[in-house]
């Protein structure tokens, strides 16, 4: 196999708090083949977002710090990169889908500026109305050139996200990292920007990193899912084979959370219990405390990411239990 597009090994990093450093990313490992799709799933706090932005080295330091690991973008060390060689990966090679578009796109600028700036930045010999507008009409977003001039609060939810990949794409990027990018937007919205986005890979051949809590969602998109709990990935394995076979008692509960179709139920199945905070960890497995087949000796013994097959990867010693 080539060289992946991303490679991110053994990633610890570290916020500053009042009561000192706390370990948010805990040896956190993944890869991203070009064209690939991995989709990055799990609670919220559990460390998708943070893991994401060290891609491109967007944390401040402080309060972040890297505390060890490596991540390699296309070959190039990202941790020792200076600020000329990112600025060349921020866009050009990586672009961000954030969630809540209108907490991201700036309200005293039309859109069209916006998107523009972006085109100015990464792709100046293209920087003009007219691809503007193509990329508006690329996402899908009717009357392109009348939607170029309106503000951000003119547009709908759907809208604004439309916005905000176009302006993703403007830079021609090879990995789209799409953080939580259904986040506020009516069911309906988010199949149309789902669809969009499975669309624009396959005509683009980019890769996509698909950053979510909802495994529902994923199954279509993604050729590989990665499972995250308190900082640490605890499953790994191709799409189709995690979402039939879940061998990790936090994947098996995040699927039996899923309502289904068909099947009324008076309660929602949930996981009891919450995320624990970072550096409060539990000593042992840190789903321990909240797990239905807990051992003794999951309280004191940290288990191990174990290969239970060539492309699945569980970190639970009794997954077979």
């Amino acid at each position: 196999m080539s060289e992946p597009l991303l490679a991110i090994r053994d990633l610890q990093l570290d916020f500053r708090t009042g009561e000192g450093w706390a370990r948010v990313v805990d040896g956190v490992s993944l890869t991203i083949q070009v064209g690939e799709t991995l989709g990055l799933v799990g609670e919220s706090g559990c460390g998708k977002s943070v893991t994401a932005l060290s891609i491109s080295r967007l944390l401040p330091t402080p309060p972040a710090r890297y505390a060890g690991g490596s991540i390699q973008v296309q070959g190039r060390d990202i941790l020792t990169a200076s600020s000329k060689e990112l600025r060349t990966v921020r866009g050009g090679v990586v672009s961000y889908v954030f969630q809540e578009p209108g907490a991201s796109l700036n309200p005293v600028f039309r859109v069209g500026n916006q998107i523009l700036e972006a085109l100015q930045l990464h792709q100046p010999t293209r920087a003009h109305d007219d691809e503007v507008v193509r990329l508006l009409k690329l996402v899908g977003i009717p009357a392109p050139e009348s939607r170029a001039r309106d503000y951000p609060h003119q547009l709908s939810g759907g809208m604004q996200q439309r916005v905000m990949i176009a302006m993703a794409l403007a830079s021609e990027p090879k990995l789209l990292v799409a953080d939580e990018p259904t986040t506020a937007l009516d069911v309906t919205i988010q199949a149309q920007i789902l669809e969009l986005l499975l669309d624009l890979k396959r005509r683009m051949g980019m890769a996509v990193l698909l950053i979510t809590h909802n495994l529902g969602i994923v199954g279509d998109l993604a050729d590989r899912i990665a499972v995250m709990y308190a900082g640490q990935v605890v499953e790994e394995a191709p799409a189709r084979e995690l979402l039939q076979n879940p061998r990790h008692p936090y994947t098996q509960a995040l699927m039996n959370s899923v309502p289904e179709l068909g099947h009324p139920a008076d309660r929602l199945r949930t996981i009891p219990g919450t995320v624990p905070a970072p550096g409060q960890w539990p000593t042992g497995c840190r789903f321990a405390p909240r797990c239905p087949v807990a051992r003794p000796d999951c309280a004191t013994h940290p288990p191990a990411l174990l290969a239970i097959q060539s492309n699945h990867q569980v970190r639970c010693p009794y997954w077979n239990s």
